[in-house]
C-alpha cells in the first residue's frame, strides 16, 4: 500500500519524478549514471554512504524494509545525498566524482541548475518497493546484462567479493535473501560451500527475477528496461530511448568506448566458472537469449 504523496524539498527544489537506476552489480547502472550526471538539470548521485548504509541494511534484513519507518529512512538518506554543500562531493565515491568531473571537494553541480534528482548507486533494485512508496512518481531504468559478463566483473571487484565472506552473514542476516540470491534458510550451507563464481551467478539470477517482477507490475511510462549490450553497441539509439523515457537530453558521448565489456567473459572466466554460472542461472540466461537451450 502506497503512502499519501510526500513533498520532499532539497536545495530549495521539489523532488519530482526522481530517477533510479536498477540492476545486478556491473550491469551498466554506473554507465547510465555517468551519462545522466551530464544531462541538463540533473543531479545524479552514485552510492553516497548515507544511501548505501540504508540499502545494505534492507538487503541483509528484508524485514526492515517492510516496517512503517522504512520509507522515511530511505527518503531522508536520499535527501542527505542530494544536498549540495561546499564539501559534499568530497564524500562521494571515486566513480561519482570522476563522472562529475570533480577535481577538488566540489560541488559538481550548481543548485540553481537542478530540476531533477536521481540515484545510480549499486543495489537499488533490492529496495524498489520502498522507493515506490517514497516516490510514487519515480521513473525507473533497469539494466540487464549477460550474467557471465556480470560474474566476470564481480570476480574482479573486491567490494562485490566482500559480501561473500562468512563474516558478512553475521548480525542476523535474514532468509530468504534476494541480495545473496539464497531463497531458503536451508540452502545457506550449500551457499557457503559454493565457489565465488556460483555466488555471483546467484546474485545475478536474483536481480534478474526482481527485474521481471517489476516489468509485470509497473506501467511502461514508469519503467524502462535496457540491455547493457545495446548501450555499448548502439549508444546513440540507447541514449535516444532513454531521453524519450525521462523527457530530458542524454549526452550519448558518455556511453561510447565500452564495447569490450560485452562478451568479454569468454576470455575472462575459467572454463569451470563458465560451467558453474551457466548451470546456476541457465533458466534466466536462456529466457533472456544469452544462452541457447
Amino acid at each position: 500500500m502506497r503512502l499519501p504523496p510526500h513533498i520532499l524539498v532539497v536545495n530549495g527544489v521539489k523532488v519530482r519524478r526522481p530517477v533510479f537506476l536498477l540492476g545486478a552489480p556491473h550491469s551498466g547502472a554506473a554507465l547510465l549514471a555517468r551519462a545522466l550526471k551530464r544531462s541538463p538539470g540533473f543531479h545524479m548521485t552514485m552510492g553516497r554512504a548515507s544511501v548505501a548504509h540504508v540499502l545494505y541494511a534492507f538487503a541483509r534484513k528484508p524485514s526492515i524494509a517492510r516496517t512503517s519507518g522504512a520509507v522515511r529512512v530511505l527518503r531522508d538518506a536520499l535527501a542527505e545525498s542530494w544536498q549540495v554543500l561546499p564539501g559534499s562531493c568530497g564524500e562521494c565515491a571515486a566513480p561519482c566524482r570522476e563522472a562529475g568531473g570533480v577535481t577538488g571537494a566540489g560541488p559538481c553541480v550548481a543548485t540553481g541548475d537542478i530540476v531533477r534528482f536521481g540515484e545510480g548507486g549499486p543495489d537499488l533494485i533490492y529496495s524498489t518497493p520502498v522507493l515506490l512508496q517514497a516516490f510514487p512518481d519515480a521513473r525507473f531504468v533497469q539494466l540487464v546484462r549477460d550474467g557471465r559478463d556480470v560474474a566476470a566483473d564481480m570476480l574482479a571487484d573486491p567490494d562485490c567479493l566482500a559480501w561473500f565472506r562468512p563474516a558478512m552473514l553475521s548480525g542476523g542476516t535474514e532468509f530468504p535473501n534476494a541480495f545473496l540470491g539464497v531463497s531458503k534458510d536451508e540452502h545457506l550451507e550449500h551457499w557457503k560451500e559454493m565457489p565465488a563464481a556460483g555466488k555471483c551467478a546467484l546474485r545475478w539470477r536474483s536481480a534478474v527475477r526482481l527485474s521481471a517482477e517489476l516489468r509485470r507490475s509497473l506501467p511502461a511510462g514508469q519503467l524502462l528496461t535496457l540491455r547493457y549490450e545495446d548501450l555499448v553497441r548502439a549508444p546513440a539509439q540507447a541514449a535516444a530511448t532513454l531521453a524519450e523515457h525521462l523527457e530530458t537530453r542524454v549526452p550519448k558521448v558518455a556511453l561510447y568506448g565500452h564495447e569490450a565489456g560485452a562478451g568479454a567473459w569468454r576470455s575472462r572466466l575459467r572454463p569451470q566458472d563458465v560451467e558453474l554460472v551457466e548451470r546456476v542461472a541457465r533458466k534466466e540466461l536462456t529466457r533472456l537469449g544469452y544462452l541457447t537451450s
